[in-house]
């Protein structure tokens, strides 16, 4: 199966979540939580990652999450992942209890599609504070998929990983896996970089991007995806690929935000004050621009 069969067939099995210019909706992906060790390259940011859900859910936001969130093609269980990270996946749950989180997996959590996953390990977790165990995400539903219905117009945008428009990270994973785990890990840990990888691989990354841009020209669909690492904000007039880049750059996460209609590219990190005290800011990178705006300018 092609690329674009691949991508289509994901759209048409996604579930649609209908939107309008009251809703607030940040989108995120790649977050590669790990399990803590010096190889969890999420372990840097979890504090930016903290700061920056922290603000979004305390300000009304849905939280989108576009694949890749636990790095799970280096380690085994996901229990570890979340003792190491336990108040990221505290305060997710709060977003879950609220109805507003939406989870999606990419490539290198590609396990969460098998529903036995969801309950048998995001049902609840240990909390340390309370000594006790307490709800995670009972009865959650993990998507390959999302379609946005922007009610004002009844255009749609939808998201997904991306790791379709890449074989050897889709219909090849257990490959992938399995050099990821015991070939790749163990040579990057000594400075190697993955050639496989489309997120350190550029040649890689450019082929993947222009086979997704090829898929949403030919669709005519506006598409938000992660995979690639890299983020993505097009000019009115060109075509609708939006990427989310991810939350494990070196200085910063990024994230796209939809509000009042118009979505835009912000990023999180540590900044200065003039009195050279840090704080944890955020910074629009590109936009808003109104979501009409993008589709009355598509073919």
């Amino acid at each position: 199966m092609s690329a674009s069969k691949r991508l289509t067939r994901v759209l048409n099995s996604s579930k649609v979540l209908s939107f309008d210019d009251t809703s607030r909706i940040v989108i995120m992906s790649d977050c590669h939580r790990g399990d803590g060790s010096w190889g969890d390259n999420f372990s840097n940011n979890q504090n930016l990652f903290f700061a920056a859900l922290s603000y979004y859910y305390e300000n009304g936001y849905n939280y989108i999450e576009v694949g890749d969130g636990d790095e799970l093609w280096e380690n085994r269980k996901i229990d570890n992942i979340i003792q190491a990270h336990s108040d990221v996946f505290w305060l997710m749950s709060l977003f879950y209890v609220d109805n507003r989180l939406y989870m999606l997996y990419g490539n290198h959590d590609i396990i969460k599609r098998d529903p036995k996953f969801a309950k048998t390990s995001c049902e609840s977790f240990f909390c340390d504070s309370t000594n006790s165990s307490v709800p995670l995400f009972p009865g959650i539903e993990m998507m390959e998929g999302l379609i946005l219905n922007y009610k004002n117009s009844n255009h749609r945008i939808f998201i997904t990983h991306g790791h379709q428009a890449d074989i050897l990270n889709s219909t090849l994973w257990r490959l992938a896996r399995f050099l990821v785990r015991y070939l790749w890990r163990p040579l990057e840990l000594m400075g190697v970089k993955d050639p496989t990888s489309a997120a350190k691989n550029n040649e890689r990354k450019n082929t993947v991007e222009k086979r997704l841009i090829d898929w949403v020209n030919k669709e005519n669909q506006m598409l938000i995806a992660g995979h690639t690492h890299r983020p993505v904000f097009p000019q009115v007039g060109e075509p609708l690929y939006f990427n989310s880049g991810s939350c494990v750059h070196p200085r910063c996460i990024t994230a796209l935000e939809i509000r009042n209609g118009a979505i835009q590219l912000v990023k999180w990190a540590i900044m200065t004050k003039p009195d050279r005290t840090l704080y944890v800011g955020r910074e629009i990178l590109e936009g808003p621009v109104t979501l009409e705006d993008y589709f009355k300018h598509s073919r």
